[in-house]
Formats: C-alpha cells, structure tokens, sequence
C-alpha cells in the first residue's frame, strides 16, 4: 500500500497544531517561573509577537514585542549602538545578540528572543544570501545565539524564521 501525501491544508493544519503545541508549552514554562518574553524581530514584522497573543491568556506571560525593522529603530528602540549595525550589518551576531539584550532592557520581562534577518526576494548579498536569519534568546540571564538558512520565498522565510524561534527558545527554557 503506497503511502498517502497529505494535501495543502492537512499540512497546514499540522504545521499550526505544533505551532499552537509549543507555544502552549513555553506558556507553562514561562508561568511557571512567573517571567514574561519580550520579543523583538526585524525580519518577521511582528509575526513571533502576533503568534504569541493568540494564545489565549497570553498577557500573563507575554510583556511586549518591538518591531525594529529599520537600522534607526533598533538603536532608539533596543539601543542597538549603530556603530554595531554599521561595523557588523544589521543582520548579524552582534546585532541579534544585541536586540535580545535591549528588548530585556527596555521592557519587564525576563526572557526574550530576537531575531534579524534576510528574508527576499532583494537584500541579499554574497555573504548574507536571501534566507540568512540570525537569531538571539536571553533566558536565564545568559544570551544564546545562532544563525539559520532558510529556503524558499519570503512567506516561506519568515514562516521559518517563526517556527525555528519558538522551538528553540522551547528548547533553552527549563521544563
């Protein structure tokens, strides 16, 4: 029996459920230790902070999110120095790693995640090719960060970019 695909809509309502799944679990996680997240994103325009408010009762864990997709709101919003973003280009490490440190700064809460990056079709450059995302969690007072490529257009890459944060911040909050 050859194995069935599963149409567009099946995998979408998957993809939500396990969306919805990790959210539901960084909210216990978070409740637990009685922290809020902050968030702040570039390349998502909001979409990590909108995930988060439709969960229901997510006031109680979620503070804040800082859309800071031009240079000069990520220096006035999160303190991002611009000689950071001019020396290293907004989408990198010490940008990333930066917003997550000014989002914990300039909001209650204790936890936070950011990310930054590349998502297409134009932007892209030799070294930050279309797809390039920096990411940066602050949890447990220590800032972890990492960097991704994601495939596909710009929904895809945003979409990615979403998905890869939530389960990683999932992943460095203790159960």
């Amino acid at each position: 029996m050859a194995p069935t695909s599963l149409s567009k809509s099946e995998l979408l309502a998957q993809e939500i459920q396990a969306l919805e799944a990790n959210l539901t679990q960084i909210s216990l996680r978070l409740l637990a230790r009685r922290h809020m997240l902050a968030t702040a994103e570039s390349c998502t325009g909001g979409m990590i902070a909108v995930a988060c408010t439709d969960l229901s009762g997510s006031s109680q864990w979620f503070e804040r999110g800082f859309v800071t997709y031009s240079n000069e709101a990520k220096a006035e919003m999160l303190g991002v120095p611009p000689g950071l973003i001019e020396q290293h280009g907004a989408v990198s490490e010490p940008v990333a790693r930066a917003m997550a440190d000014g989002a914990l700064t300039h909001s209650r809460a204790q936890v936070s995640l950011a990310v930054t990056g590349v998502a297409g079709p134009t932007g892209g450059t030799e070294t930050k090719p279309v797809g390039t995302v920096w990411f940066a969690w602050c949890v447990g007072g220590e800032t972890h960060s990492e960097m991704q490529h994601f495939a596909g257009d710009r929904a895809a890459v945003r979409t990615a970019t979403l998905r890869y944060a939530l389960k990683r911040l999932l992943s460095l909050l203790p159960a």
